[in-house]
């Protein structure tokens, strides 16, 4: 485990099986197209993050995959703890927070995100208790902390729906955070239908 640098990023996944995940997206390309995107995502996620100058954790939804595409060299590796989505992400940043003191979480499934934008968020927790990334359908795409979590971050949220960011937000209203630009995540066909990258899966679509 790599615990000598004050960065940790956090990377929340869900193991890769067909027919789980990106549902949304699945009820319009169908379970495989849906996959083969979620595969795609990942080695993107990958790309972004393996020069990144942080501890890397990847937190798996179900059980940790030891000889995958994450390279045990690079990346820790962890399974989520917790009956939600809140409860998981606390309990990462808690065990982060026992070696680092500036750490983000970021899901794995954002093709507009680089490594400039995970670089330039570690940069704003220099000098912010906070960072945060805006999703374009009312949530976030990134959330990061200095030393601590801010009281009540994870808690009362209907995660999923377009409410979490304003509820974040105000949670935030007590510190200094910094907001970054606004992001489109991958939930939806219309999330991808007019994005290049994304046209060899959807040809037959």
């Amino acid at each position: 485990m790599n615990t000598n640098n004050s960065n940790c990023l956090i990377i929340f996944t869900r193991n890769p099986e067909i027919g789980k995940g990106k549902r949304r997206l699945a009820a319009t390309v169908g379970d495989q197209v849906a996959f083969d995107i979620y595969k795609f995502l990942l080695a993107h996620t990958r790309e972004i993050t393996g020069n990144l100058n942080a501890t890397k954790q990847v937190w798996y939804s179900e059980r940790v995959h030891e000889n995958d595409a994450w390279d045990n060299k690079v990346y820790d590796k962890y399974v989520q703890d917790g009956e939600d989505l809140g409860v998981r992400m606390e309990n990462a940043f808690q065990e982060a927070f026992k070696n680092h003191d500036h750490v983000i979480i970021i899901g794995s499934d954002m093709h507009d995100m680089s490594q400039a934008d995970l670089d330039h968020a570690f940069k704003q927790l220099k000098t912010n208790d906070a960072v945060i990334g805006p999703a374009e359908d009312g949530g976030y795409y990134l959330l990061g902390f200095t030393k601590k979590l801010i009281d009540g971050v994870f808690e009362d949220k209907e995660w999923g729906t377009e409410t979490v960011l304003e509820k974040t937000l105000n949670n935030l209203k007590n510190v200094n955070y910094a907001m970054l630009e606004e992001r489109n995540d991958v939930d939806y066909y219309e999330d991808i239908k007019d994005i290049p990258a994304f046209q060899p899966f959807l040809k037959n679509i």
